[in-house]
């Protein structure tokens, strides 16, 4: 079964984006990948930390994490070449828009305090970065599991040439951007 933000891509985005440009099909804007990082400061004193970061990551997005390594040692901390400090995942395809799904209309909304992304976050080329301070805020993980809080960042890469496009294709999915008019109220 193909995902429902994929179905509507195909059938409503894509052709929203076309209006008025002439343009190729494959030159319009799209999701290229989503990547989900945990960095995990503590697995320097305690390797628990980082089976749990693993654990929730697996779980969130249905893929296996891969662990991600320190490349210089620090001695101020207690940091060794080698040593496993984080871990990410890359989604593409059907995981990539299920996973996109579920933070635009589950994740996001069960933010604490949450008035929308900053519309700003792009990176000069049209891809957007967002963090999240904790990742108990997916319904996938039991809070009684995971009692310490981990934070996480995700990457959302899209073939648009510059962050107008990029922004328009995120605002199309659904994404809850902030706006000026509520800014200032």
């Amino acid at each position: 079964m193909t995902p429902r933000l994929q179905t509507r891509y195909a059938e409503e985005i894509r052709p929203q984006l076309a209006q008025g440009r002439s343009v190729n099909a494959m030159a319009l804007p799209r999701l290229q990948k989503i990547v989900v990082n945990m960095g995990v400061g503590q697995a320097v004193t305690d390797k628990k930390f980082l089976d749990e970061a693993v654990d929730a990551l697996t779980q969130i997005t249905g893929q296996k994490p891969l662990i991600c390594r320190s490349r210089k040692s620090v001695a101020g901390f207690k940091l060794r070449e080698e040593m496993p400090i984080g871990a990410k995942v890359t989604l593409r395809g059907r995981r990539m828009y299920e996973f996109f799904d579920r933070l635009v209309s589950i994740a996001l909304p069960r933010v604490r305090d949450f008035r929308g992304l900053n519309p700003d976050a792009f990176d000069g080329v049209g891809n957007y970065n967002l963090g999240l301070s904790e990742q108990l805020v997916f319904p996938e993980l039991n809070p009684d599991k995971f009692n310490r809080v981990q934070g996480m960042n995700i990457t959302i890469v899209t073939s648009a040439r510059d962050d107008d496009s990029g922004r328009e294709l995120l605002r199309q999915f659904g994404m809850p951007f902030r706006t000026e008019a509520k800014e200032a109220g």
